[in-house]
């Protein structure tokens, strides 16, 4: 009659029939994926330089708003420019948060999961449990930072005939349903 033996009984009887050079390789093979800490730590400071530079550039536009309005002027394209100026604070923003969702990502699949991220409500937008679901949250993501350039692309473009205006249509037309499809093969789960 064959002996049953418990998993962890298997783990050491092929630990004690391993050779030490192979066990050896194998530890320092596994203590590689510590290297994607670079990853991690300089896609966290990436995203944190992001963020203050484009908390600066929302900033300059408050300054500007208020010299116009307390020197009664009223510049040429002032609302165009505030809303580019605006638009680009937000792309800087979603890069950011690109990059926090890759380090996070990298980090819960490579190295630990993040035990202080398990007691928080807000956790389950940055849980990553395998390389396709980061992925997608970077592809989501990235693509609202396409969509974000686009439109500050298209409103500082100057339009002098009736086929760019159309071609204009035709691109927000594909995005929205871009948008749509995106969303609708996505599900609701985050």
């Amino acid at each position: 009659m064959k002996e049953k033996h418990t998993d962890k009984e298997h783990l050491e009887m092929d630990l004690k029939n391993q050779s030490m050079i192979e066990s050896s390789f194998e530890t320092v093979l596994w203590s590689t994926r510590f290297f994607v800490i670079l990853a991690v730590i300089f896609s966290m400071i990436g995203g944190i330089l992001l963020f203050i530079v484009a908390s600066v550039d929302v900033v300059g536009v408050a300054k500007l708003v208020f010299n116009v309005y307390v020197n009664h002027a009223h510049p040429e394209n002032f609302h165009e420019v505030l809303v580019s100026d605006l638009i680009g604070a937000v792309d800087l923003y979603l890069i950011a948060i690109v990059l926090f969702l890759f380090g996070f990502g990298l980090y819960e699949l490579f190295i630990s999961q993040i035990d202080i991220a398990q007691k928080s409500p807000a956790s389950k937008i940055l849980e990553i449990h395998s390389l396709d679901e980061l992925k997608d949250k970077l592809a989501k993501v990235i693509i609202m930072v396409l969509m974000v350039g686009f439109f500050k692309r298209a409103m500082n473009t100057t339009y002098s005939d009736a086929t760019e205006m159309l071609a204009l249509a035709a691109s927000i037309f594909l995005i929205a349903l871009a948008f749509y499809f995106m969303h609708k093969g996505g599900g609701s789960h985050e």
